[in-house]
């Protein structure tokens, strides 16, 4: 093909003049020491600010405070989602979440997460103040004095009050009674310990990413009268019992690897990733928000159906299935579960809801290659999951043979908690266009 030359036009000699006088100047040292100064990049932020506050974070709320079961996951929700927004709010790249204010442009985000996070955690957990102090401290002291962490700091702490006045009478304070009479198929404390339920206000305090603890409520378990329950029943039986021996070996070390106390083993892998990933500040911001706060909604859907069904767990629809009207199913009075059975109802399965919540959003923002490391102090082992398919299997297969959980509510808790990770990812963290 024939290339012809550009015609020579008064536009392009008037291009070529201006050109030449660019060339000049920028020979010159003065222009070209002023270019240099003006292309001079900040130093990259470090992410290190992000996992470091979450180990704060866990320290608090699982340590200090001993907060029982899934409810963690709502207080990281809180803490992260502060942390992003005061991160992208200077940072940008990624829409802030339920807020629009942007912070210094020369603004430190590594005061400003710092500041934010440790607002968030002594507004709700005083107690701890002195080791909430400590990593602020330790956190500053990394950050070169001046301008651009004052101005963090002050934009970090108005992402923080943003987030409290956001969860502010979200029902975290409501009176919840929660007693039922027994009954076939109705829940009841269980031994050894027959505590009475745990956290009944969950289930009604208002998500993070929507706006009703209804919106992806599951429909009713199984009736008692049903093959599905009769089913459900013999399997969590056959393989889920103390002394099973119908239960394989892996069966057993997947169900004990998956006791570590969810919440605190996801922040440990998510810490992880963000490490061996070389996540940047806004990415593991991004990371650690999207994440938790999927998990938050999924703990408070769990816990309203959990207490909107009160269904029975396992060792009393075994030791009692004399009395639920299904002739194919056998009673056992002397049934026991491998592990302790958690002490509130059974329909859906928490662990496994979040489960299907996480794994929804590492999807998301890794493009299906998860590469989730977890350990499990448990049983003193490492797990490295690469797809989501294969964790979701083992954490549903995992409750059945702990001998906790009946199949349908471990399926059914995963598919909601998938339908709310993906509700998360497509209505929040979203890239600035």
């Amino acid at each position: 093909m024939e290339v012809r030359p550009p015609s020579r036009t008064r536009g392009t000699r008037r291009t070529v003049l201006v050109g030449l006088a660019s060339l000049a100047l920028s020979a010159l040292p003065w222009a070209s020491g002023a270019a240099t100064a003006n292309r001079t990049p900040r130093p990259a932020p470090s992410a290190s600010v992000i996992t470091d506050w979450n180990k704060t974070a866990v320290d608090v709320i699982a340590g200090d405070a001993q907060r029982p079961s899934a409810e963690p996951f709502l207080w990281y929700g809180f803490v992260h989602a502060a942390v992003y927004n005061a991160v992208v709010g200077i940072e940008g790249r990624y829409a802030e979440y339920k807020w629009d204010v942007r912070g210094p442009r020369r603004a430190s985000s590594e005061a400003a997460a710092a500041a934010a996070a440790h607002r968030v955690l002594l507004t709700y957990f005083p107690a701890s103040q002195a080791r909430i102090d400590a990593a602020y401290t330790a956190s500053l002291a990394k950050i070169p004095d001046g301008r651009a962490e004052h101005e963090g700091v002050a934009f970090g702490e108005k992402a923080a009050a943003r987030i409290i006045r956001l969860r502010e009478h979200d029902g975290r304070d409501a009176q919840v009674a929660f007693d039922p009479a027994p009954a076939p198929g109705v829940w009841r404390p269980a031994p050894p310990s027959y505590s009475p339920a745990v956290d009944p206000w969950l289930g009604k305090v208002r998500p993070m990413t929507f706006d009703s603890p209804d919106k992806f409520m599951p429909g009713p378990p199984p009736t008692l009268t049903s093959k599905r329950y009769a089913r459900d029943l013999a399997e969590t039986k056959a393989v889920g019992g103390k002394n099973s021996t119908a239960r394989t070996p892996y069966g057993t070390e997947t169900a004990l690897f998956f006791s570590d106390p969810l919440p605190q083993q996801l922040q440990a892998g998510y810490r992880d990733y963000t490490t061996r990933h070389g996540l940047d500040i806004v990415e593991a911001a991004r990371f650690f928000a999207a994440l938790n706060t999927a998990a938050a909604d999924a703990t408070i859907t769990t816990w309203n159906a959990k207490f909107t069904y009160a269904f029975w767990r396992p060792i009393h629809a075994i030791r009692l299935a004399d009395t639920d009207g299904n002739p194919a199913t056998v009673a056992d009075p002397s049934w026991e579960p491998l592990l302790r059975t958690p002490p509130y109802p059974e329909y859906i399965g928490g662990h496994c809801a979040n489960d299907g919540a996480v794994m929804a959003v590492l999807d998301g923002l890794t493009g299906g290659r998860i590469d989730l490391r977890l350990y499990s102090a448990v049983t003193g082992t490492t797990r490295t999951y690469t797809r989501s398919a294969d964790y979701n299997r083992d954490v549903i297969d995992a409750r059945i043979w702990s001998g906790i959980h009946f199949r349908t509510a471990d399926v059914v808790g995963n598919r909601i908690g998938r339908h709310i990770g993906h509700w998360a990812l497509d209505h929040y963290f979203q890239p600035l266009r």
